[in-house]
């Protein structure tokens, strides 16, 4: 196996870098998609049997191959081919397919005598989901925020195809090459930066949310 542990120490600046950009092309992404699920989602909530057809059509983007959607891009944006703007836009959209289908059933989730309960003291509808709907929708949309940034995380080192990728860039320098420490770094740091991100969220949640920690312990 060809193998040189001194390579790591001579590219450490190369290295940082393409680690910082991969964490900004795997985090922005999921903030966008973020402040675009929570209303989505709503909506499409809020169509009742009709729900679930929107939810399957909105499915289908994620059907996409990745790397077909990394090249459309440009066409859709006007933007050229290497732009990472390119790679953000197609992992946000990704992002938000997956996202709006946790934002409904996490609403789906709120009993509905809750609603009846809040409706019957004088909520309005904002006041209803903003102080009664969503604090119990929550952790079901936190869950699917985990696995949407730990699925944006893999999936940013496609764009290496593209000429972007941030770490997999090292895995295309290894596999042309024939040379496996880039490889072996790349999915190394892959990983801890999926097990940051994961951990980091669940603290947000756990922080944020401390009555569903209370419901889960009991």
């Amino acid at each position: 196996m060809n193998l040189d542990w001194a390579w790591i120490r001579r590219n450490a600046d190369l290295i940082l870098s393409l680690l910082g950009q991969h964490i900004v092309l795997s985090i922005v992404p999921v903030l966008l998609a973020f402040i675009v699920s929570l209303p989505l989602g709503y909506l499409v909530h809020k169509t009742g049997r009709a729900a679930n057809v929107l939810l399957a059509l909105i499915g289908v983007i994620y059907a996409i191959p990745s790397l077909a959607l990394f090249v459309a891009m440009p066409l859709i944006l006007g933007t050229k081919i290497l732009n990472p703007v390119n790679v953000a836009a197609a992992l946000a959209v990704y992002s938000s397919a997956l996202l709006v289908r946790s934002v409904v059933d996490g609403l789906r989730s709120v009993p509905a005598t809750v609603n009846q309960s809040a409706a019957a003291m004088g909520y309005g509808w904002l006041r209803r989901l903003f102080g009664v709907e969503l604090p119990i929708a929550m952790p079901v949309i936190f869950a699917g925020l985990r696995v949407v940034t730990v699925s944006n995380i893999a999936l940013v080192s496609v764009a290496a195809v593209v000429g972007s990728g941030a770490l997999g860039q090292l895995f295309d320098r290894g596999l042309s090459s024939d040379f496996y420490t880039p490889i072996i770094v790349g999915l190394v740091l892959s990983l801890l930066l999926a097990l940051v991100a994961d951990g980091i969220i669940l603290l947000i949640q756990r922080g944020t949310l401390p009555w569903a920690r209370g419901r889960r312990a009991a």
